[in-house]
């Protein structure tokens, strides 16, 4: 019988748990190996745990790294948390590789792709080909085309018109798709790190600015741009 995929959540708190253990050893100054042979664990496991590799490690393997570290279960779960957010993606001038890395080092748990068509001459970029890379990673992809901006609305953005262009984006956000959208974009980031995603690195020169400022009103959450 297949086993079940993992869901995004899961690789979020994999990796963050990676991370914790990680630097627990780093601050002590310890080799993997060390660690490996405090803990009682072979070295191959500890290895694929700290890449964020082990979903769901034993719990005689979390207990044992617990233990070496001188931390309690608890303490090591509360601090491998992934605490929700936005994040701001523009894609201009990556490639999808680095892109994906990107996300995966914040520990970001969905995309939502904020583009009214999402097909790009950049490889990788285009919904298809972007939803599949992200769901290798364990990140999922969701299209919000209620909150696309229309080509008759791009011009004022390109050309500086920047106030122009967010006041008639944010007059499109009162139709029932667009608030349906944001409704699903708020629920996202309750629950998760969700990086809001279109083409222009500077967000002062693309809708999603609007876009985030909403949700930013809506959620009290912080936006973060993705390094």
């Amino acid at each position: 019988m297949a086993s079940r995929p993992a869901n995004p959540h899961e690789h979020a708190r994999a990796r963050a748990l990676a991370q914790r253990v990680r630097g627990l050893r780093e601050d002590r100054g310890w080799t993997r190996e060390r660690l490996a042979k405090e803990s009682g664990i072979q070295p191959g496991t500890l290895a694929r745990l700290e890449s964020g590799g082990a979903i769901q490690p034993g719990f005689f393997t979390v207990g044992g790294l617990a233990e070496a570290l001188g931390v309690s279960l608890d303490e090591l779960f509360r601090q491998s948390k992934v605490r929700p957010g936005l994040w701001s993606a523009g894609y201009e001038g990556r490639d999808i590789d680095s892109f994906v890395a990107s996300l995966l080092d914040t520990q970001i748990g969905v995309v939502a792709d904020v583009r009214l068509t999402p097909i790009s001459r950049k490889p990788g970029f285009s919904k298809t080909r972007l939803g599949q890379a992200l769901g290798e990673a364990g990140i999922e992809y969701t299209h919000l085309r209620g909150l696309g901006n229309p080509k008759d609305n791009r011009t004022p953005f390109w050309e500086g018109r920047i106030s122009e262009g967010r006041a008639r984006f944010r007059s499109l956000l009162h139709s029932d798709t667009a608030q349906s959208d944001l409704d699903a974009l708020a629920a996202h980031a309750a629950q998760s790190r969700v990086a809001v995603l279109c083409f222009e690195k500077d967000e002062e020169r693309c809708h999603r600015q609007v876009v985030l400022e909403t949700l930013r009103k809506r959620t009290s959450l912080t936006v973060t741009p993705l390094a």
